[in-house]
């Protein structure tokens, strides 16, 4: 076979899956040290009565699920040692990290919502929540059709690969969406509680340099995620292969 001989730029810019993925994976550990950091010491920490405290939980469940974990999640497929042999423990490690990232994120509401109640604070008022809430909720629909689609043994084969590249869209466009109330909440947070704190978010204060900064980490995370699935020679590369759209329950395992 006849050896196909690329540019040295194209050479230089093939950047290997395994250095990467270890990377991500420390980027996304910091993001989540850096949200935990945040709450625990400027914020006052955690707990379950109701308080400020209690809403600290939020921003700590949201990162790790709708982000961190998703993004793993999304990127299951990446992983060489999915690209042989069945599919099927592929299949059931990506609709579990996706369902456990689902379930943290429902935890992170729940403590908002709580938090609020007991306080007397209006809920799902500010255009941060309503991105929130509908990333939430657009996820949920993914799972459940996902679920439907490709493990259980009903769907035809020709509504499971129609429904693929309509999966796909949705998982990259809930990401973003999570990555935009990320970036909103903490801007929110940081307004509310600056604003009679004993510096002003006008001024730069340690916490608003540290909360941006998480900010820009968690968006850092999202991209690197995005362009990892949007990298051709990084894709499986029997994508269209029957086994691809085998439902779960009938697979080959």
């Amino acid at each position: 076979m006849e050896r196909v001989h690329r540019h040295p730029v194209a050479e230089m810019l093939d950047l290997h899956f395994l250095p990467f993925c270890i990377f991500l994976g420390g980027l996304g550990f910091v993001c989540v040290a850096f949200v935990s950091a945040w709450c625990q010491h400027w914020r006052g920490g955690f707990a379950l009565d109701g308080s400020t405290k209690m809403f600290n939980w939020h921003p700590v469940l949201m990162v790790t699920g709708m982000v961190v974990l998703y993004g793993a999640a999304a990127l299951v497929y990446r992983l060489p040692p999915a690209w042989r042999g069945p599919k099927f423990p592929w299949k059931v490690l990506h609709g579990a990290l996706a369902l456990a990232a689902f379930l943290l994120a429902v935890l992170g509401l729940v403590a908002v919502f709580r938090f609020h109640n007991n306080h007397g604070t209006p809920n799902m008022y500010s255009l941060h929540s309503w991105v929130g809430l509908a990333t939430v909720l657009l996820f949920s629909c993914q799972w459940v059709a996902g679920f439907s689609a490709f493990l259980l043994p009903w769907a035809p084969a020709w509504l499971r690969a129609l429904y693929k590249p309509v999966h796909v869209f949705f998982g990259s466009t809930i990401l973003m969406l999570s990555l935009a109330s990320c970036v909103s909440g903490i801007n929110e947070k940081l307004f509310f509680s600056l604003k009679n704190g004993t510096t002003e978010y006008k001024l730069l204060p340690a916490e608003a340099v540290f909360a941006n900064m998480l900010g820009l980490l968690i968006l850092l995370f999202g991209v690197l995620v995005l362009g990892a699935l949007a990298r051709p020679s990084w894709k499986r590369p029997d994508a269209d292969s029957p086994d691809s759209r085998q439902p779960l329950l009938t697979a080959e395992r």
